[in-house]
């Protein structure tokens, strides 16, 4: 049979053998190839090869095999060469890799090393190998937006900040609660006034209210004093009754603690003494209709609260 060497002549079997070992061969040869082809590719100063694994093992099985085989020594030679012929050709593959990644390595060295931020058109020449390298390498990671911080040397009161408006929030509320307990405190303290009620001459008396009470609430106060001693104001409204000071009339809404807080002042002195010196009346409203001569209104002013 032809191409398996002068003066030797195999069974069927044995050259399906062959064949089927030639196949395996090829295929690893042709995956030699494909790796060794994508490493040499773009480098032109590297080895090269030139003859193809099925010529240079044919060439070297004719150099071993001279005269007449046994079968098995034919076998076993060919089986022989082509391992050596595969081992040699790896060696020379795995030389050709650790070239090519030591080239690679001194070339991230210079970069390194120069670590020139100009920029130059020459050395985009010089670099341009440097491209390829950049391609083959795997894209960095990208990680998500950096959360910027705030420098703690910097003044930043005038920034505004959740956490520092949530603690001033809560101290105004404390303070809040704290001013309105301490205000209620002083509503309920007791308030001693000396009044007189005027009906053509006064009649001077004290009674005793909450800071807290409004001038109506006084008002009421004075009638049930004063209703034992007084048929018309016994008979009367307190809506009948005037509370004036200082030649104004206070109206029935406003407190005697809104008087003392805002230090009201009347046209004569201040609204919020109630001794025995201030000269303090209340008024019928019958009493004055009655009494056309004295007309207390000419005189009398309404009093809208304000401080000093």
């Amino acid at each position: 049979m032809s191409g398996f060497g002068d003066g030797y002549v195999g069974t069927a079997q044995d050259a399906v053998k062959i064949r089927r070992l030639e196949k395996q061969r090829e295929a690893e040869r042709r995956k030699i190839e494909e790796l060794k082809n994508k490493s040499s590719d773009g480098q032109p100063g590297l080895l090269q090869f030139g003859s193809s694994t099925s010529e240079i093992l044919e060439t070297a099985f004719k150099k071993e095999t001279v005269g007449l085989v046994t079968r098995e020594q034919y076998v076993e030679k060919r089986v022989n060469i082509r391992t050596k012929i595969e081992e040699e050709e790896k060696e020379k593959l795995q030389k050709l890799q650790q070239e090519e990644e030591e080239l690679q390595m001194q070339k991230r060295k210079k970069r390194r090393v120069r670590g020139d931020p100009r920029l130059s058109f020459c050395d985009e020449i010089e670099n341009g190998s440097d491209e390829d390298e950049f391609e083959n390498q795997e894209p960095q990671k990208k990680h998500g937006p950096v959360k910027l911080g705030k420098d703690p040397t910097v003044e930043t009161s005038f920034l505004p900040d959740r956490e520092r408006e949530a603690e001033e929030q809560a101290e105004r509320e404390r303070l809040k609660k704290q001013w309105s307990r301490e205000q209620e405190l002083i509503k309920n303290e007791p308030l001693t006034i000396t009044y007189s009620y005027w009906d053509g001459t006064g009649h001077r008396r004290v009674i005793q209210v909450r800071k807290g009470d409004s001038i109506g609430e006084f008002l009421r106060a004075v009638q049930q004093q004063l209703a034992p001693e007084f048929r018309e104001v016994r008979t009367t409204s307190v809506e009948n009754l005037l509370y004036v000071k200082e030649d104004l009339i206070i109206p029935h809404q406003h407190s005697f603690y809104e008087l003392i807080i805002n230090k009201a002042r009347g046209k004569s002195g201040p609204l919020f003494h109630f001794d025995v010196h201030e000269d303090v009346r209340t008024i019928a409203d019958a009493t004055k209709e009655k009494d056309e001569i004295y007309d207390p209104t000419k005189k009398w002013e309404r009093y809208t609260i304000h401080g000093d």
